[in-house]
């Protein structure tokens, strides 16, 4: 294949770092953003609204319940319209939700906008990852992973230094200046993001689910993978702050750790999967996560715990793209079925499993929880020589 230009005014598909993905990286690394800023919020969010851990597992059920109301609309955007009036609209809209939930006052306000920050984080996530696949096609080249490392590298950046904006500027000091960043990043990634047609034929291929058991075992890879990065997310600054004695500040770096490892993994997963195959980057991956999980719960202040979820990044960081890959890749069915079912079931676990943790960890802790949940990625283990389709090369 010759590295020629696929439509008039596109760069050239063998250049590393033409505009368009740079922009499409550049959206990564904003939802990423928003999304690391909302750990280190979840401590006063909680406080603000007088949520005890149920109540609080409840109304970050509404973020799982948005997202899969919106991510569903998104995909039926993008057939309409194209991934890049999509991920344009749902961008605009996501950045304002940051100032919505620093501003709720009451626990109805709060659930409608914990609801559409999670929808609509993940409308954009289908919606930029959709437009990442339209940059692969014109360069020729794979940049799914790099793209991941961008999202990672945003949710460092947002959780690391949330804790220190909120105690600096306050809450809507912080939830404003983010939003004013966010926006002018937009503004200027706006114009290189790559436009696309409209994909009629996807719709239709969304709408026939597959009747073989393997692409709901890539979803199960993926689901058992993503239950623990949510369950850092969403508790793992309330676990430093409240069981380990960590300060606001400091409790921001539970998933700051988290995804600075994640990132610097990612940028690496092309490369490390191609020197040694995707089974075996899995099970290295999946054994580095439970050793991480497992320090992060049996540690003895927040410290060590940051250090297990160190670990535990270094491990997540390419068993979520593998098992997408792997689905993407699955013999004998029509392209993005398998992985539509893949990506529905793995972020289910990441949106709705944090809730069912919040009601576990009311009654035993969540040191207790953080330990015992490595017990899914023996399931992985289990699974992981389905990794192999990972490796299938196709035509970029």
């Amino acid at each position: 294949m010759t590295p020629e230009t696929t439509a008039p005014g596109k760069p050239l598909t063998g250049a590393l770092f033409p505009s368009t993905r740079l922009a499409v990286s550049g959206l990564f690394l904003l939802n990423g953003t928003f999304a690391g800023a909302w750990a280190p919020k979840i401590p006063e969010f909680a406080s603000r609204l007088s949520l005890g851990e149920s109540a609080l597992g409840l109304m970050i059920m509404c973020f799982g319940i948005g997202s899969l109301v919106l991510m569903p609309i998104a995909g039926v955007l993008i057939a309409r319209f194209g991934t890049t009036r999509t991920v344009k609209g749902a961008t605009i809209l996501f950045l304002s939700t940051m100032l919505l939930l620093s501003l709720a006052p009451t626990v109805p306000t709060g659930a409608l906008a914990i609801f559409f920050f999670g929808g609509l984080m993940g409308a954009m996530d289908v919606a930029m990852n959709g437009n990442a696949v339209e940059v692969e096609k014109t360069m020729r080249r794979a940049i799914m992973s790099s793209c991941h490392a961008f999202w990672s590298l945003g949710a460092f950046i947002g959780a690391a230094t949330g804790g220190f904006l909120i105690e600096a500027i306050g809450v809507i000091g912080h939830a404003a200046l983010l939003t004013a960043i966010g926006f002018a990043a937009l503004a200027v990634i706006w114009p290189a993001i790559l436009p696309d047609t409209p994909h009629p034929s996807e719709e239709r291929q969304k709408a026939r689910l597959p009747m073989t058991p393997l692409p709901y075992l890539m979803g199960l890879m993926a689901l058992f993978s993503m239950i623990p990065e949510g369950a850092i997310l969403d508790w793992g600054a309330l676990y430093l702050r409240d069981e380990l004695g960590a300060s606001i500040a400091l409790s921001g770096f539970a998933f700051g750790a988290f995804s600075l490892t994640m990132a610097v993994m990612r940028f690496a997963g092309d490369h490390v999967r191609d020197r040694f195959g995707a089974v075996r980057t899995l099970r290295f991956c999946t054994v580095f996560a439970t050793v991480g999980m497992v320090v992060a719960g049996l540690a003895p202040n927040a410290w060590v715990a940051m250090v297990g979820f160190a670990l535990c990044g270094v491990g997540i960081s390419n068993m979520v793209p593998i098992a997408f890959s792997a689905a993407g890749n699955l013999p004998g069915f029509a392209q993005g079925v398998a992985l539509s079912v893949t990506t529905v079931m793995g972020y289910s676990g990441a949106l709705f499993a944090p809730s069912v943790i919040g009601f576990i960890a009311e009654h035993t802790g969540f040191a207790i929880v953080f330990a015992l949940l490595p017990v899914l990625f023996v399931v992985v283990l289990l699974l992981s020589h389905h990794a192999v389709h990972a490796d299938v090369r196709g035509g970029h």
